[in-house]
């Protein structure tokens, strides 16, 4: 959520600010299970109980709450662009991307497939027949203008981040971060963070740029989201066709107002079945938040 405002505050200062977020396509289980499904109701989160959005002045005090999702952060960025006058030129995902990663492969006759009528062994049959997989993403990372970058085990929360005990438990993990200043103009040398955001640039999107030296702005943000767009595309069809490298843009759409939607005929992740916004379940919230 600390993104989302700052993200607002630039919006109100007329600043571009670009952020870029991968995350996993679906977290660890089975999509479709009861479990994996809250958590993706709430990390997506479509609509809020009182369908209402909330104004920016209130959110510090949602901070703490199920609001942490793409709908409430895309929600007050659309909010934010409304209010700064730039509604006819600006989208909310000018400023603020989700990404998952995927992997398509040639077609092999190596193996039968699997014919068997189980959802499960369905699923691994579909997954033998159009040969696409998610990878999955358990890295714990951020690049901050290519100056600042934090690695490691260590979640980007709180609760992780301080080492300490959080809420009546502790969370602590290993981090490796290291703050070099940037010189582009005055100091040609390669710079230690830059070139290794560079490096994971060419190896997700399957190509350099010359925007992408200035991912802050809305020509690299713009770039970076055809090529994303594209790979999805290519990744849910039927027939195969070699990607761009692996990063995709999350399987979903939203208005200028930020309401998030699924992409239209993918209500359900490809040959997994599972939901992409989620469902609500019964389950205890303290389980899967």
């Amino acid at each position: 959520m600390e993104l989302a405002l700052k993200i607002c505050s630039k919006i109100s200062a007329y600043e571009h600010f670009c952020v870029y977020i991968v995350i996993p396509m679906w977290q660890e289980g089975v999509p479709s299970s009861a479990a994996v499904q809250e958590i993706l109701f709430w990390q997506v989160a479509e609509e809020r109980e009182t369908n209402e959005i909330p104004t920016i002045d209130l959110l510090l005090f949602c901070i703490d709450h199920h609001g942490q999702t793409m709908s409430m952060m895309y929600q007050i960025i659309g909010q934010a662009i409304n209010k700064a006058g730039l509604a006819d030129t600006h989208h909310p995902q000018d400023y603020l991307n989700f990404y998952c990663l995927g992997k398509c492969e040639s077609s092999s006759t190596e193996s039968p497939l699997q014919t068997c009528n189980s959802s499960e062994n369905r699923a691994l049959g579909l997954a033998q027949k159009y040969r696409r997989f998610m990878i999955y993403v358990h890295a714990k990372g951020m690049i901050v203008d290519d100056e600042y970058v934090l690695m490691g085990s260590a979640n980007i929360n709180q609760r992780s981040l301080d080492g300490s005990t959080f809420k009546g438990y502790r969370d602590c993990h290993g981090r490796l971060s290291a703050n070099i200043h940037m010189v582009r103009e005055e100091d040609s040398s390669p710079q230690p963070v830059y070139g290794y955001r560079m490096s994971l640039w060419a190896e997700h999107l399957g190509v350099l740029e010359d925007c992408f030296c200035q991912p802050e702005t809305l020509e690299c943000m713009r770039k970076v989201n055809s090529i994303a767009k594209t790979n999805w595309q290519i990744y849910a069809a039927e027939e195969y066709k070699e990607m761009t490298g692996h990063l995709m843009q999350y399987p979903i759409q939203l208005n200028k107002d930020g309401k998030v939607t699924t992409l239209p005929d993918h209500e359900c992740f490809p040959d997994v079945s599972g939901k992409v916004l989620g469902s609500s379940t019964n389950l205890p919230d303290a389980l899967t938040t």
